[in-house]
């Protein structure tokens, strides 16, 4: 008896394997998979936030380095620097006032000394974007500066779904 609920089990797993395929996903003139948008939904704010931290703390920690905290300051420059992204439909550093990151951290009166700002326009997740950061060398040293204790962090998502992120790491004196 056994042996014949193996043989059952065996054919019915056998079976399950051959459902559809998944449907591949679209591809774009280059071949390569067309970006899928990752809505962010009104509440979500909070937990993508605390995801981007948690994952950059975590990277820290692998390297021995002390936790960074969010700074009120470094958010509202973030922020502010996604949208004029959006604005301006171009990642770069500098403002559509030609303001540099040290110019909007001092408008937004932080204390500490600037580090350095990362920036991103894509359609990938703040996990993702992390992880495209983590991977560069001239990126992944400001996210692993040891200086670091303040961190800033923000976004603008345009109704189509593209994302303009925008961090800033800074260090308390």
């Amino acid at each position: 008896m056994e042996r014949r609920s193996a043989l059952f089990l065996g054919a019915a797993a056998a079976l399950a394997a051959c459902g559809p395929a998944p449907a591949p996903a679209p591809l774009g003139a280059d071949g390569r998979p067309l970006p899928q948008v990752y809505p962010i939904q009104p509440g979500d704010e909070s937990a993508i936030s605390y995801r981007m931290l948690d994952g950059l703390n975590a990277l820290r920690q692998t390297k021995g380095l002390q936790a960074v905290a969010f700074n009120a300051q470094l958010i509202a420059a973030c922020a502010t620097h996604a949208r004029d992204m959006a604005v301006q439909n171009r990642p770069w550093h500098f403002g559509s006032d030609g303001s540099s990151p040290l110019v909007r951290v001092q408008r937004v009166g932080y204390g500490g000394k600037l580090l350095g700002e990362l920036i991103s326009e894509t359609y990938q997740t703040e996990l993702e974007t992390l992880a495209d950061w983590a991977e560069r060398s001239d990126t992944r040293a400001v996210l692993l500066d040891p200086r670091a204790t303040d961190f800033g962090f923000a976004w603008y998502q345009e109704t189509g779904g593209k994302l303009w992120w925008a961090a800033q790491v800074g260090a308390a004196v």
